[in-house]
């Protein structure tokens, strides 16, 4: 039994008409960083691939019973001779992967920081700017609006349901992404991808702001 494959096939079908950037091409990009950063950084393998398949199954923005989709995963592990203490390990970096508003406590094992550092960076650069507007238009959340100020801190609740838009999401989340990354490679990727979306926001208020009466042509 190839679990990885299996899981693939799994995790596909579940996320199979997801609208929010959290489809399956996220989860393999996802997969292929955590990959790609375990050859720079060591951990398990396995551990590391299937928690990176499995993150968003469980996510409480695209399932309704977190309690249920917790159970489905350990069931899903176990039925897939997954070892007992490696499926602890999996589940508890499901557990402590997401922002949240930067309430989340930090990684406490490397498998976990690679999962979520592999996470993040599909969040930023020009990728992690196309699925912010497409999770903004899921969800119906506005592009932008200067009368809606900027949160620098919030509950989780806040941050799950609080005011926001798409532009406000750079600043209150996106753009400290690269300083939580918890692995030199990790960080090192991130550069690029943050300095594009800081560029990318230049360009949005100044076409945001733009007036044809003063422009030169």
């Amino acid at each position: 039994m190839n679990k990885i494959a299996e899981t693939e096939k799994w995790v596909q079908a579940k996320l199979a008409n997801d609208t929010t950037g959290h489809d399956w091409q996220h989860i393999d990009r996802v997969r292929r960083n955590a990959v790609l950063l375990y050859k720079k950084e060591g951990g398990n393998r396995e551990v590391i691939e299937l928690a990176a398949l499995l993150h968003d199954v469980v996510d409480d923005k695209l399932v309704e019973d977190v309690e249920k989709a917790y159970e489905e995963v350990w069931e899903w592990l176990k039925s897939h001779q997954v070892e007992e203490e490696n499926c602890k390990h999996i589940v508890h970096i499901l557990q402590t992967m997401s922002f949240k508003g930067g309430n989340r406590p930090a990684m406490a094992t490397l498998e976990g920081q690679i999962v979520q550092d592999a996470d993040r960076l599909d969040a930023i650069g020009a990728i992690g700017i196309a699925r912010t507007f497409m999770y903004a238009g899921a969800k119906g959340t506005a592009l932008y609006d200067e009368n809606i100020a900027v949160r620098s801190e919030m509950t989780e609740e806040e941050y799950r349901h609080g005011k926001s838009t798409a532009i406000a999401h750079f600043y209150e989340k996106l753009l400290k992404l690269t300083a939580l990354m918890n692995t030199q490679t990790a960080r090192s990727l991130a550069q690029e991808r943050h300095t594009y979306m800081k560029e990318f926001l230049v360009q949005f208020k100044k076409e945001w702001n733009y007036h044809y009466e003063n422009a030169d042509c």
